[in-house]
């Protein structure tokens, strides 16, 4: 399975239903996280920051409608609504909490599968419109496709995960300047809490790896020891100033 996948968290109490959506997204190019409980949906989302979230309103320890209030607090991470319930008054109220979109069971795959489509072609443009880069970008010999979400090296692809191309991605399009650790938490996670700048090193030493960079060559992304990182631009001869690890 592909890293780079878009990740989409299914929130759904019944478990063959959420066995299906998740065979069914899987063997369409997607990777699934699943949920059985809004707790659990919540803490997936904080952990994984998934692309879309697919959910159930009738959950058993919370009503769904309580989850999309939570992520919306948060994020504009699109939440399609797949659920039993079919009155207009259940479609307007999670809609005017925040749903992208209302699917009632049952549901066909192909109009399942259309939707996931859309939403994640809306998360994608309304992320162009924010400022997230278009095209590619290259730093000596590795090679950003933004929109493939691909990394490459000496024309090899990197499997990074999502998390991890997308730091590269926000780090490319600030190429040259030194971003802080909190700037990088805020835009990757959207949170600052205590253990965020742990999980941003944890990320960035699996990226260096991944990337093939050691001290003195091949390094595309500086420590700034104590401040945050930089991506080397294209005409920058990366020499580490300060420990290139980390």
């Amino acid at each position: 399975m592909s890293n780079n996948k878009y990740k989409i968290l299914v929130v759904e109490d019944e478990a063959n239903i959420c066995s299906f959506i998740e065979t069914l997204l899987e063997t369409n190019g997607y990777q699934a996280l699943v949920a059985n409980t809004c707790t659990m949906g919540l803490t997936l989302f904080a952990s994984h920051n998934p692309d879309l979230i697919i959910l159930d309103l009738g959950l058993p320890d919370r009503d769904g409608i309580e989850l999309i209030r939570t992520v919306r607090q948060k994020s504009m991470t699109p939440v399609m609504v797949l659920s039993a319930r079919t009155t207009e008054q259940d479609k307007i109220e999670a809609l005017d909490l925040g749903a992208n979109d209302y699917i009632t069971k049952p549901f066909s795959t192909g109009e399942l599968l259309a939707r996931v489509r859309a939403a994640l072609r809306l998360n994608r443009y309304s992320s162009a419109a924010a400022g997230m880069p278009s095209g590619t970008f290259t730093a000596q010999d590795m090679t950003i496709n933004y929109e493939r979400r691909k990394v490459f090296v000496a024309g090899q692809e990197v499997k990074l995960t999502q998390t991890e191309y997308n730091i590269v991605a926000f780090l490319s399009e600030h190429a040259g300047r030194v971003m802080t650790y909190a700037s990088i938490v805020k835009a990757i996670w959207g949170d600052t809490d205590c253990g965020s700048t742990k999980k941003l090193q944890v990320n960035m030493a699996n990226i260096r790896k991944k990337l093939g960079s050691r001290p003195g060559s091949n390094t595309y992304i500086l420590n700034e020891l104590g401040v945050g990182y930089r991506m080397i631009d294209e005409d920058t001869d990366a020499k580490p100033l300060t420990d290139p690890e980390g």
